[in-house]
């Protein structure tokens, strides 16, 4: 099949399009090939002979088929139940079902397909002849009709099997009716397959531009609702939009200025000789604070040698025992000598009121 082209393709190339139908009207067939083929007789006939000798295989395999599918029991050797329903089966059928089957035509049932396959079987032509005229080929022909009435009942069988799959919808009653017609039926079903493969694919094609198109349109109507909403609502949102730069221009100008006049502030302030002042003063106060932390160091070392923590508590078996006995003592005698003063204090107080 000729490759399908989209319409807006052949719409917006016109010179194009006049080239593709000229190809697919005068010059090349659905499958692609030419029209104007002078050796296409030739190959016609072949073709058609070619179908000759496929349709001779298919009746030989069908044939062989049915004849290897036969079944020789006496259940199974009755035809296929037809489709119709019965209520109730014969007596003459079952007497008919019961019957057995002579074992020539068994032999010949199960001899039969491998002479009629291809290639045949190897055999000398003495084995042959002896094979040939020997039970149960030499009965061949009294044979025949039993034979061929199982052959016909098992293509029957397959034929009304394969009418029921080519004709879904008849009836089972009288899908028999349609076996002659199969071969006509199967012919147009496989003749359409290509001509419904196309119309599938020119309607996907369809279908795909339609889509294409309401795309378009959408897209178009998108556009146009975006312009009445800016029509009707674009002063509005412009004019908020400029008052916002506005503002947003107003304080970066601020932000520089503050910053301007934050470094106009710290260079009036910090003037050369203030920043040496200030750089002098720092390096005295880490002066200050090493010398203030030797000093500290240097009391708590004095205080660890009379008993005394940092902190203020004592230390059991710290410092040496003399120093802590002479503070214990001089803290005795400093709080009986305060003792005394307040008694003295005390008594004045009293020489004073009388």
């Amino acid at each position: 099949m000729l490759p399908p082209v989209e319409d807006a393709v052949l719409q917006h190339n016109p010179d194009f399009a006049a080239l593709y139908k000229t190809l697919t009207t005068a010059l090349l067939n659905p499958d692609g090939s030419t029209k104007h083929d002078p050796a296409a007789k030739g190959r016609n006939a072949v073709r058609e002979e070619l179908a000759q000798h496929r349709k001779e295989a298919a009746k030989k395999h069908l044939l062989i088929q049915a004849i290897s599918t036969v079944n020789p029991t006496p259940q199974d050797a009755k035809p296929a139940p037809s489709l119709i329903r019965r209520t109730k089966p014969q007596p003459q059928l079952q007497r008919n079902q019961v019957a057995e089957l002579p074992s020539p035509l068994l032999d010949l049932l199960l001899l039969l397909p491998p002479f009629l396959a291809d290639p045949p079987p190897s055999l000398t032509p003495e084995s042959t002849s002896l094979l040939l005229n020997s039970p149960p080929f030499s009965d061949f022909p009294s044979l025949l009709p039993q034979l061929a009435t199982l052959v016909s009942t098992n293509l029957n069988t397959s034929a009304v099997h394969l009418a029921r799959i080519a004709n879904p919808a008849t009836n089972p009653s009288f899908v028999h009716r349609t076996i002659p017609s199969l071969p006509d039926h199967i012919a147009t079903l496989t003749t359409s397959i290509a001509s419904r493969q196309e119309a599938l694919t020119r309607g996907r094609l369809a279908a795909a531009t339609s889509l294409s198109n309401l795309l378009h349109y959408h897209a178009q109507a998108l556009a146009h609702l975006l312009r009445s909403l800016e029509a009707k609502h674009g002063p509005i949102a412009r004019s908020l939009e400029f008052r916002a730069t506005e503002v947003a221009l107003t304080a970066q100008r601020q932000e520089t200025e503050a910053q301007t006049a934050l470094w106009q502030a710290r260079r009036d302030t910090y003037t050369p000789e203030v920043s040496k002042a200030l750089r002098n003063y720092a390096a005295h106060l880490r002066d200050a604070r090493g010398r203030l932390g030797e000093a500290i160091r240097t009391l708590q070392g004095e205080l660890e040698e009379y008993g005394v923590q940092e902190g203020g508590s004592g230390r059991e078996g710290g410092g040496k025992p003399g120093k802590e006995r002479t503070m214990r003592e001089m803290a005795r005698v400093y709080r009986e000598m305060g003792r005394q003063v307040d008694e003295v204090k005390a008594d004045l107080e009293r020489l004073g009121k009388a």
